[in-house]
Parts: structure tokens; C-alpha cells; sequence
């Protein structure tokens, strides 16, 4: 052998053992993170709830930095991010839902949340500690990756490394809590000129930097929304001081103005609006779930001034759905009681209201 051929060799040898090692530094926490992915439950229809730490270090920024302008530019930042060189597909997720708030008797706050969907998923509970920012847990729908079983596959396991930035619903250290509802609108498409945001994306923003309602309404004051998937939405925030609020993108604004109303409750019709919405039907682009709606507040007048955690499980059975296959809202996949004085989670899968899973950010 010739001594160029030989260099040759030995310089291809070099490459191949370069690329290997900035691989393996490349994945070496996103492994441990797959590594850390527990399934909680065994229900026999295969859809579970499941938990994992997230250790590899992320950047949102750079996601947003991206440049998002619609679903596939969403899912390409997502997936640069959290699976570089590796190619995964997204599906567009949908979100129902009911939420609302509470002070209990020990003057606790709390924020209940039902998760509603038509097609049954199982769930993620998100541990995530950012080095940047707050400590959170949070629930993603793991079959808009297509992962309802991750420990099926490789391929599943490596998609559930997107779960920080598709959660519906979490909790951070400072008791800051958000959901996402779906609503019946044109998908909001603000274009101000300011960074643009999608609408899971905005859940991870909060959960990673807002310390209270009002900080985590003027972070997303200062980000032009883009409603994914093809539908429109708005959030319901909390926090440990008790100010809950819908964050809603104005339908009856040119401009579709970020609008952040006090409430008590919500479901899938824009609070703002509430005179224009009734009960048990669809109200145009105003909504519809009044009738959820209600039966929480139902719930909330009659245990007035005696509220525990059981009035936040109480209230969720109340507007719990069973399965109907012309309503996307319906069919509740998972209810959760955030504590946001103490900051836990509490869990139970599709209307399994007897098995229930406690998460603490601090244990």
C-alpha cells in the first residue's frame, strides 16, 4: 500500500471517528433522557401515562429564531432542536378542554384542568430543569408523535425527545400554570413585525420564564402568534397569588389585539364574548362548551367558602366528556389538579378517577 493511499485512509479514519464522538456528545443527554422514561400505569387498552426527565439542554430561542410561518417550519425548528441529523414526523395536534381556578380552605391555590380529545393518546409527564430557566412539570399528548407506546421502538423513544415543546398544560417552581383550549375561530395570524410564536411553543415560554400571570401575559405580548394545526386557541393562566386569566387573541379585532380577560373558568368559547355563547350548541366563531362551562361554576357556587382539592376533582368530573365521534372536544383524556402553592400535579387518565398520580416539582 502506497503511503498517499495510506494517508488517504487514515484521514477518512480520522473523519469517521470525529463524527462518531460529536455524535455521541450530541445525543450522550438525549440518551439519559430516553433512558429516564418510565410508564406509570398498565391500563389494558394500551394507552398509559408515562414520565420523563428531559437533561439534554434545549433552546427556545432558537427554535423561535427559526422563523416560523406555518406548520412544517414549526415542526422543522421543533425537530432541529431536539432531534438534530435524526428525521421524525409530527402530526398536527388539537386541543378541547375545560380549566379553572380555586383557593382552597388552607388558601392553596389551584387549577383544574380536563384535556379533551376524540382520539385517545396516551400521556408524558415533562420534567424539565432548564438551565435557563424554571423548573416545570407539564403533560404532552404522545400520540401526536405518534408514541403511544414509546418503550415500542427506537423511533419512539427519539420522538418523545420533542415532548417540551408539545405540551398542553403544565405547572413551573414559581406556581405559574397554563392550558391550551381549543376554540371555533379562524387560527390567529398576527404579523406585527415582533418574533413569531406557535401556540405549544407559547406554553413552554411561559412555563420556562414567567414567574407570575402577569409576566407570562406580557411575554406573550411580545410575540406574534401563529395559531398551529389549522385551528385557533386560547390559554388559561394561573399562578400562586390566585390571578387567573384567558389569554385570547381578539376575533373581533383587525388586528386579532392579545386580549388577557380575569376569569374564573373557561372552556372552548372566547370568554370576552361569554353574553354571545349558549349552552349544549355551536355559537359561530364565538365558541362552544358553555354547557362545561356552567357545570363548573355549578360545582364552585355550591362549595363556596369550603373548597379542598376534592372541589377541583368535583368540578372536573362535572365537565368531564365520554367519548362522541362527531365532537373533537370530547372524550377527556386526562384531568389534572395543579397545586400552585405547593407545586404538584395531580393525574388520572381518561375518567380513571380512582387511580391517580402525584408529581412534585420538588420531589
Amino acid at each position: 500500500m502506497s503511503g498517499v493511499i495510506l494517508y488517504i485512509l487514515l484521514v477518512l479514519l480520522a473523519v469517521v471517528v470525529l463524527a462518531a464522538l460529536a455524535f455521541i456528545g450530541l445525543y450522550f443527554k438525549r440518551i439519559l433522557t430516553i433512558g429516564s422514561i418510565k410508564q406509570i400505569t398498565d391500563y389494558k387498552d394500551g394507552y398509559n401515562l408515562y414520565s420523563m426527565d428531559i437533561r439534554y439542554d434545549y433552546s427556545l430561542d432558537d427554535i423561535i429564531d427559526y422563523g416560523i410561518t406555518d406548520d412544517e417550519t414549526m415542526f422543522d425548528a421543533i425537530l432541529k432542536e431536539s432531534l438534530p441529523l435524526i428525521p421524525v414526523k409530527l402530526k398536527a395536534p388539537y386541543y378541547g378542554c375545560t380549566a379553572f381556578n380555586l383557593t382552597d380552605t388552607d388558601g392553596n391555590v389551584h387549577m383544574g384542568r380536563n384535556y379533551d380529545f376524540s382520539k385517545d393518546t396516551s400521556a408524558m409527564t415533562v420534567c424539565c430543569a432548564p438551565k435557563d430557566g424554571y423548573k416545570s412539570v407539564a403533560f404532552a399528548a404522545i400520540d401526536n408523535i405518534s408514541a403511544n407506546v414509546p418503550d415500542e421502538s427506537i423511533a419512539k423513544k427519539l420522538a418523545t425527545l420533542t415532548t417540551p415543546f408539545i405540551c398542553l398544560d403544565g405547572i413551573n417552581e414559581k406556581g405559574v400554570s397554563i392550558a391550551v383550549l381549543i376554540l371555533d375561530s379562524e387560527p390567529v395570524r398576527q404579523n406585527t413585525g415582533k418574533p413569531v410564536i406557535s401556540t405549544t411553543l407559547a406554553i413552554r415560554l411561559v412555563l420556562d420564564r414567567a414567574a407570575t400571570t402577569e409576566e407570562a401575559v406580557e411575554l406573550l405580548r411580545s410575540y406574534d402568534m401563529f395559531a398551529c394545526s389549522g385551528r385557533d386557541y386560547h390559554f388559561y393562566i394561573n399562578d400562586a397569588s390566585g390571578d387567573g386569566r384567558v389569554v385570547e387573541y381578539d376575533i373581533d379585532s383587525e388586528n386579532r389585539e392579545l386580549i388577557d380577560t380575569p376569569a374564573e373558568a373557561v372552556t372552548n368559547f372566547f370568554i370576552r364574548y361569554k353574553e354571545k355563547v349558549l349552552p349544549n350548541q355551536k355559537n359561530g366563531i364565538y365558541g362552544h362548551g358553555k354547557e362545561r362551562y356552567d357545570a363548573v361554576l355549578e360545582v364552585l357556587e355550591a362549595e363556596k367558602g369550603n373548597y379542598t382539592n376534592d372541589t377541583v376533582w368535583k368540578a372536573m368530573k362535572a365537565a368531564s366528556q365520554d367519548p362522541d365521534p362527531d365532537d373533537i372536544t370530547s372524550n377527556t383524556q386526562w384531568s389534572v389538579s395543579y397545586n400552585n402553592t405547593d407545586l404538584t400535579a395531580e393525574i388520572a387518565i381518561r375518567r380513571n378517577w380512582e387511580d391517580v398520580t402525584r408529581f412534585g416539582i420538588n420531589n
